[in-house]
């Protein structure tokens, strides 16, 4: 019995370590998805005639065609989404055999997935009346 106890801590204990990691990871991501909306805001926005932008890359800046540089960002930020997505999917299967190591029930409603970008503007659609 001593055992078991000893394991289930062991095993909380390296849980909890990997999701810190995980949860900081999906903040880093997030904090840089923001950041490109902010950037791709900022390229619609742009009262400037000229068609190019400059786009900071690491430490450096390179002057880009506007088009090109909202491309790379908006691939960018499918990247980051994908990314966010699966170390959220990691995380509910951590909580969930953390749940049963701890003989708790599963969460409820806590497998739900959050709707695409192109889920979303077919619900605006309908919503707005448009077909």
């Amino acid at each position: 019995r001593a055992h078991d106890a000893y394991q289930l801590v062991r095993y909380l204990a390296e849980v909890e370590e990997l999701d810190g990691r995980r949860l900081r990871r999906i903040v880093d991501l997030d904090l840089k998805r923001n950041q490109n909306r902010e950037a791709l805001r900022a390229l619609q926005k742009d009262p400037d005639p000229s068609d190019k932008a400059m786009v900071c890359f690491g430490n450096m800046f390179i002057q880009l065609p506007k088009s090109k540089a909202k491309d790379m960002i908006q691939k960018d930020q499918e990247h980051l989404d994908e990314e966010i997505n699966q170390l959220r999917k990691e995380l509910r299967v951590k909580v969930n055999r953390l749940f049963e190591a701890q003989g708790k029930p599963e969460l409820k409603g806590f497998n739900l997935n959050s709707m695409t970008h192109e889920e979303m503007r077919v619900i605006n659609q309908i919503l707005e009346g448009r077909n």
